[in-house]
């Protein structure tokens, strides 16, 4: 199971074609480094997709969710 002590919402938008490396590199500009154990979710402008990367102390997950009707609030 990946622990998620604290989850970072990423306030403007990014192209949800970005990979795990791609948003790993926003991550590390903004705060410097990727924390262990910390959540960092993104949005598209629409609000219709996100991704979660997490940092599980040894490697980065990254996880997407698509909704088909509807959006995020």
């Amino acid at each position: 199971m990946i622990r998620i002590n604290a989850l970072w919402l990423v306030a403007e938008p990014i192209d949800m074609r970005a990979g795990s490396e791609r948003l790993l590199a926003r991550v590390v500009q903004v705060f410097g480094a990727a924390q262990a154990h910390l959540g960092y979710l993104f949005a598209n402008a629409r609000g219709t997709r996100i991704k979660l990367l997490v940092h599980d102390g040894f490697g980065i997950w990254c996880a997407a969710r698509r909704l088909n009707a509807g959006r995020f609030a």
